[in-house]
């Protein structure tokens, strides 16, 4: 398991709330040597993903449950956009029309159901990947203060069922990213989605955390499956 780390500065006036995820899309990228024509993105939310993408493709899936997120994200004759959440195997089954040379996940599988069995899913679709995926380490100081236990698995749990469905390049990635006060930090989270909208502590305990977390920055982890034939 190849294990790198990343470090970013939050700026205070930062408008975004996609810092991290903008940089996985980034590194998904990176590691995409050829130009695929027809591409699947499962969770393309507002569309950061093919809006990255440089080279000219004939054909785009963006798949996401969230119409909201799917108004925001870009329209062209060459996008074609699904409202539907990739736990169902209908979205699998009667959805997917194309025959797509490669499927890019950028921070969404580790909202799946039962990851083991989407993997399963999109192994069936015979293209090349390039997935990212949250895992239990991110957010480690905070759950640790708070005594708050990850709905995420850890890396060496998406690993295990990884390679079950691919021949892959496994790259686990930690990020951190800066803050100017912990107030900042939190509101972060709140808005960033990356927790997954989760709301766990009361008014209380979330007032004892913001006072007592240790630390200046965040706490990001990510698994990177990358085809091998890529």
């Amino acid at each position: 398991m190849k294990v790198s780390s990343e470090f970013s500065k939050y700026a205070s006036c930062y408008n975004s709330y996609n810092v991290i995820q903008n940089k996985v899309i980034e590194k998904l990228l990176s590691h995409v040597k050829q130009k695929p024509k027809n591409i699947l993105d499962l969770g393309c939310g507002s569309g950061n993903l093919c809006r990255a993408i440089e080279w000219e493709y004939e054909h785009f899936s963006g798949v996401d449950f969230a119409e909201g997120m799917l108004e925001l994200h870009p329209k062209s004759s060459k996008i074609e956009l699904i409202n539907a959440d990739f736990n169902e195997d209908g979205l699998f089954e009667n959805k997917l029309t194309y025959i797509y040379d490669f499927i890019f996940s950028a921070s969404a599988l580790q909202w799946a159901d039962d990851l083991e069995r989407v993997f399963g899913r999109i192994k069936n679709l015979n293209a090349p990947v390039a997935l990212a995926i949250f895992t239990s380490n991110t957010f480690k100081t905070i759950n640790e203060t708070a005594s708050i236990s990850s709905i995420l698995k850890s890396a060496e749990e998406v690993d295990v069922l990884q390679k079950k469905y691919f021949d892959a390049e496994f790259e686990v990635v930690k990020y951190k990213l800066e803050f100017a006060s912990t107030r900042e930090m939190f509101k972060y989270i709140k808005r960033s989605g990356v927790s997954g909208s989760r709301k766990i502590l009361n008014y209380k305990e979330s007032k004892k955390l913001l006072r007592e977390y240790p630390l200046s920055y965040l706490e990001f982890e990510v698994a990177f499956i990358y085809s091998s034939n890529m």
